[in-house]
C-alpha cells in the first residue's frame, strides 16, 4: 500500500485544531532514508509568522533514554565492559553494600529492578548533584528484583550514572562520542540550547518562576535539577537527527551499536510478566512482536519513534503538546492513528 500522506496531514492538523499542540513534524522511512516528511501548526501560538519546520529543535524528554542511555549502554555491552545479568555490587563501588547492589542492567534496561516509583529528586534528597546520586543509588528497593514490571524514571538515570561510571565520561560526552557525532546527529544535544538554537526551538510548558514557557530548557525537572543532564530527559533533537538514528537501527553500520544489540533490545524480555518489554523498547499499544513487530519509545513532551525490523520502516513524531496540557490522553489516539497510517 501507498503511503496516505494526506491522511496522515489532516490526522495532525486536527490535532492543531483541537488545541492538542500548537505544531507538529513527522517524518517516515526505511533502511535508505526518509520517504515522506512534512511539518504542521505553529511554532508558538503566540507568534503566528512562524510555522513549525522540518529542522524545529524540540525537547525530546523521554526518548533521552533512547538516545543518550540505551545506545550507550549497547556500545558498553558490544565493548564487553558491561554484562546484562551480573549484579552491579559486584563491579561498581557505589552500589556495592547497597539495595541496587542486587539489581543488574537487565533489570533496570526491562523496569523490573524493583525502584522506588517516586521520582520527586528535590523532596527526596535535595539540589547538590552528588547527594542527589548518593540517594539515588543507595535508596532502598520498592519490591525484589524481577518481581514486576514497574516503569520508573530512576532506572535511566541509575543506568546513566553506570555509563559514566564504566566509560569514565560524563553522559553528554559518552552520547556525543559514541552515537550522535558518529551517526552524524550534528542537531542532537543535551540543553540548555545556544541562544542561535533557542529561536528554532519548540517551546513547551509554562514556567511558574519565568511565567513564559520553557524554550532551549529542559522540561523536566530533575534533569534541569542536575544541571539539564541526566539518564531521565534533558536532550533535543530534530526530526532529520531522530531519522538518522532510526535508519541505523534498520541498516546498522559500525559507526555506533551494532545489530547484535539491537535485535536483543526488540523482543520481549519480561516473559509472563506484564506489560511485555524489551530492553527500554516496548511493542507498540495494539500490537504483539509475533504478529506486528513494532516497537516504540514515547516522549513526555509529546515525542514518539517506532521501529519495524519485519517490515523495515520507522516512524518519527514530533509535538510540543505540553505548551497546552501535561494531560497524555489527548495524544494518544492521534499517535496511534499516526503510526497505523506510517505503517501501511
Amino acid at each position: 500500500m501507498t503511503l496516505d500522506t494526506d491522511r496522515i496531514h489532516q490526522l495532525l492538523d486536527d490535532g492543531v485544531r483541537d488545541k492538542v499542540y500548537p505544531g507538529a513534524v513527522w517524518a517516515v522511512g526505511d533502511a535508505d532514508g526518509t520517504t515522506a516528511s512534512a511539518a504542521v501548526g505553529l511554532l508558538d501560538p503566540g507568534e503566528p509568522d512562524e510555522p513549525m519546520q522540518l529542522d524545529t529543535v524540540f525537547d525530546i524528554a523521554s526518548l533521552t533514554k533512547i538516545l543518550a542511555v540505551w545506545s550507550t549502554i549497547g556500545t558498553l555491552v558490544e565493548a564487553g565492559k558491561l554484562q546484562l545479568d551480573t549484579p552491579l555490587g559486584t563491579f561498581w563501588p557505589e552500589v556495592k553494600g547497597h539495595p541496587l547492589a542486587a539489581v543488574t542492567a537487565h533489570h533496570l534496561l526491562t523496569h523490573t529492578a524493583g525502584l522506588p516509583l517516586r521520582a520527586n529528586l528535590r523532596n527526596l534528597y535535595g539540589t547538590d548533584p552528588q547527594d542527589i546520586r548518593d540517594g539515588v543509588l543507595h535508596e532502598a528497593l520498592h519490591r525484589p528484583p524481577g518481581e514486576a514490571v514497574e516503569y520508573t524514571d530512576r532506572a535511566a538515570l541509575i543506568l546513566g550514572y553506570l555509563a559514566e561510571h564504566l566509560s569514565g565520561q560524563p553522559l553528554d560526552a559518552l552520547a556525543t562520542d559514541r552515537i550522535w557525532r558518529p551517526l552524524g546527529m550534528t542537531e542532537t544535544t543535551f540543553g540548555p540550547l545556544t541562544p542561535e538554537t533557542v529561536s528554532r526551538s519548540a517551546p513547551t510548558e509554562l514556567d511558574d518562576e519565568t511565567g513564559r514557557h520553557l524554550k532551549g530548557t529542559a522540561h523536566d525537572f530533575s534533569a534541569r535539577l542536575l544541571g539539564g543532564i541526566c539518564g531521565i530527559a534533558g536532550v533535543f533533537s530534530t526530526a532529520p537527527d531522530l531519522a538518522t538514528f532510526a535508519r541505523h537501527m534498520l541498516n546498522p553500520t559500525p559507526a555506533a551499536f551494532g545489530p547484535t544489540w539491537i535485535a536483543n533490545s526488540l523482543r520481549i524480555h519480561t516473559g509472563n510478566l506484564t506489560p511485555a518489554r524489551g530492553l527500554f523498547w516496548h511493542p507498540a499499544p495494539g500490537t504483539t512482536p509475533e504478529a506486528d513487530d513494532t516497537w516504540v519509545h514515547y516522549g513526555f513532551t509529546g515525542t514518539a519513534l517506532w521501529i519495524s525490523p519485519t517490515r523495515q520502516k520507522w516512524a518519527v513524531l514530533l509535538t510540543n503538546k505540553l505548551f497546552h496540557t501535561r494531560d497524555r490522553a489527548p495524544l494518544t489516539d492521534i499517535r496511534d492513528g499516526f503510526r497505523g497510517l506510517a505503517f501501511v
